[in-house]
Formats: C-alpha cells, sequence, structure tokens
C-alpha cells in the first residue's frame, strides 16, 4: 500500500486544507507513491519512537505535531530536530503529520477529548474564520449532572492519565456547563466564557490567563501532551475504519517531553 492511500484515510477525515497557516501538516519527509508495510502512530517524532519504528519494521510513521515546523537552513546535526530528519532520511522512514486539521475537523480532537470525559450535547466553540461548515476549535457542551469542579478535575486526571491540572480558583461549587480545548487553547478563554461554560480546560496558559474566568467561570490547564494524547487512538480509529487490514502501530515510547516533581 502507498502512504497516499494511507494517508489518504486522515485526510478524508482532516483534509490538509483545514490546517492553520502556521501549520506544517502533511508528509513532512519521503514520498507519497513509495509502498509500505506497517505504520506507527505517535504525538512526537523522537528518538525513542525512531527506535521503535526501526524494531517494528514500520516504514511510515504519522505524528500529531510536524517534527520541522520552521524552515531549517542546514542539516549539521546541531539540533534535534536536523538530527531526526537526518536520521529518518537514513533509515527509509517517511514521516506525515496531522496536526492542525486534526484538531479543527468535525469530530476531531476536542470531541475526542470530551467524549472520553462524558461531556454531551456538544457543539463547536470557535469557528475557523471563513469557514462554511462547523470547522474550527474547541467544543462546549454539558455534562450529565452538575458536578463539583475538584470532582471533576480529578475524573479529567484519571481519564486523561495527568499527573498535574493548574486551575484558577473553584467560584463556582458545581458545573455543569464546560467547553475544552485540546493544545494550546488560551486564546479561547473569552469564547467559552461568552459561550457560558462554567469550566474550561485547555493547555498551555500563561500567568494572567487564570484570571480570565473573572468570578464566573474556573481556568483549568492539564497540560499540552496530556489533552493531545488522544490523538493516537482517533488517528488509529480513522485509518482502521477505511483500512481495516493495513498493520498499524500505537507507539508505547511516545511520552511527555515535561517531567514534574511531585
Amino acid at each position: 500500500m502507498t502512504i497516499r492511500e494511507v494517508t489518504a484515510a486522515l485526510e478524508q477525515f482532516a483534509p490538509l486544507a483545514l490546517q492553520e497557516g502556521y501549520d506544517n501538516s502533511g508528509l513532512v519527509v519521503g514520498d507519497y507513491d513509495r509502498r509500505v508495510r506497517s505504520a506507527l502512530l505517535c504525538v512526537d517524532v523522537t528518538d525513542s519512537v525512531l527506535d521503535e519504528a526501526r524494531e517494528l519494521g514500520a516504514e511510515l510513521v504519522i505524528s500529531h505535531h510536524p517534527l520541522i515546523f520552521h524552515p531549517l537552513k542546514r542539516f549539521n546535526g546541531r539540533h534535534y530536530v536536523e538530527r531526526l530528519v537526518e536520521r529518518a532520511l537514513r533509515e527509509g522512514v517517511a514521516l506525515y503529520a496531522c496536526h492542525t486539521n486534526l484538531d479543527s475537523a468535525p469530530g476531531g480532537m476536542s470531541y475526542r477529548v470530551a467524549e472520553m470525559l462524558g461531556i454531551g450535547e456538544l457543539s463547536l466553540l470557535s469557528r475557523s474564520r471563513g469557514a462554511d461548515e462547523p470547522v474550527g476549535f474547541g467544543v462546549v457542551g454539558s455534562l450529565p449532572a452538575p458536578m463539583a469542579p475538584e470532582a471533576f478535575l480529578r475524573r479529567t486526571m484519571e481519564r486523561l492519565s495527568v499527573r498535574c491540572v493548574r486551575h484558577s480558583d473553584f467560584c463556582l461549587p458545581q458545573v455543569g456547563r464546560v467547553a475544552l480545548c485540546t493544545g494550546s487553547g488560551a486564546s479561547l478563554i473569552a469564547a467559552a466564557r461568552e459561550r457560558g461554560a462554567e469550566l474550561y480546560i485547555a493547555a498551555d496558559f500563561r500567568y494572567n490567563d487564570f484570571m480570565e474566568g473573572d468570578g464566573r467561570m474556573i481556568v483549568a490547564d492539564i497540560g499540552h501532551f496530556e489533552s493531545e494524547y488522544c490523538a493516537i487512538n482517533l488517528m488509529f480509529d480513522i485509518i482502521r475504519k477505511k483500512i481495516p487490514t493495513f498493520a498499524l502501530h500505537k507507539s508505547v515510547n511516545s511520552r511527555n517531553p515535561i517531567n514534574y516533581l511531585v
């Protein structure tokens, strides 16, 4: 099967045209017409992931985050991106990324996390500019029954394997309407508040972002990797549905680059 045939399943669900202008989704290293026998799914391309691909004999690595995000001017191995690109080329491993197009596609990343957390009656939190269809970032919905915010966040920690949550004051005794956005979501705090969310979950918040709830909404940062680890299972399900016989592997070496002292 060619790389084009494998990635077409992803692109049918999350067209590359949906990616943000700053993004670099698609085939980052390799040839679309090359035939491959299996693929490895991960969040980030790292040495340990490439080790895993070599051990599995996977000629294609599909990541959520693109390895090459900014233009490369030289290949002298002094930066980890250059070194990993050189290694992929040397070992004959193609690299493909499904990033902001997977974030913004209907039924994409935020929908998957909301489903894992038991949030229903979902609607898009922020529609992409100029989009005629429900394409954009984040979701907002309702819990089956209101919960104490700490109890809900502890359930979130358990279901998403989150080790640490940074949050604003628990300004409400219970929350029933919850908004979330996978990955960096500080830019949607105002949208969540305007849509009546009582709790907003995302990642990469700065100090002042925790004040933006303004006593009406709890703001919680669960971590970038933790909010996006679901990409592996989501991409697996998308490809498996279209190509049930193709060999797919979920990376066991895809890990958070951030460590916590607890």
